[in-house]
C-alpha cells in the first residue's frame, strides 16, 4: 500500500522593491507622488541614505503594478524576497529575534510595516536563510505572512 505525505503548499512569497536612485531633494516624494497616482499604496518602507545614492526599500499592495510604473519610469531597482512576520506587542520582537538566533539565521535588516489588512503591525525581515527562518519562526507560534495577506 502506497502512502502519501502531505506537504504544506509553498507559501506565496512577499518581495520587496529597492530603488535606486541619486542623492537629490525631493526624490522620495516624486517616487511616492507616483506610487500614489498610480494608486499603489506603501505598506512598509525604509531608506537608505548614502553620500551618492539613495536606496528606497518598498512593501507595496500591488507589486507588479509598481513594477510596471518603475519600469515606465525608468528607476533602477531590484526585487527580493522577505520574511514577514506578525508582531502584537513590543516584546514580541525579541521571541523574533531568539527564534532566529536560535536557528543560527543571520538578520541582514529589518524594517516595520506603515500599514496592513486587519490592522496588524508586522515587521519585514531579510534574512540569510527564509526557508529555515520560516520554518523556526511558525514552530514558535509567530504568524509568517505571505503575499495574499499583503498585496490587493
Amino acid at each position: 500500500m502506497e502512502t502519501q505525505v502531505s506537504q504544506k503548499p509553498r507559501r506565496e512569497p512577499v518581495y520587496q522593491l529597492s530603488i535606486f536612485a541619486d542623492n537629490k531633494v525631493g526624490r522620495l516624494n516624486d517616487v511616492l507622488q507616483r506610487l500614489a497616482e498610480a494608486q499603489i499604496h506603501i505598506m512598509a518602507i525604509s531608506l537608505l541614505d548614502t553620500t551618492e545614492c539613495t536606496i528606497m526599500r518598498f512593501i507595496v499592495d500591488d507589486f507588479e503594478g509598481a513594477r510596471e510604473l518603475l519600469d515606465q519610469l525608468g528607476y533602477a531597482y531590484t526585487t527580493t524576497e522577505i520574511i514577514v512576520v506578525e508582531v502584537n506587542t513590543e516584546a514580541e520582537i525579541r521571541f523574533i529575534t531568539a527564534a532566529l538566533v536560535e536557528a543560527e539565521t543571520n538578520i541582514h535588516y529589518v524594517y516595520s510595516f506603515v500599514m496592513r489588512p486587519k490592522e496588524k503591525s508586522a515587521l519585514a525581515l531579510s534574512l540569510e536563510d527564509n526557508d529555515i527562518a520560516c520554518s523556526v519562526l511558525e514552530s514558535r507560534g509567530h504568524k509568517v505572512l505571505d503575499a495574499s495577506d499583503i498585496y490587493r
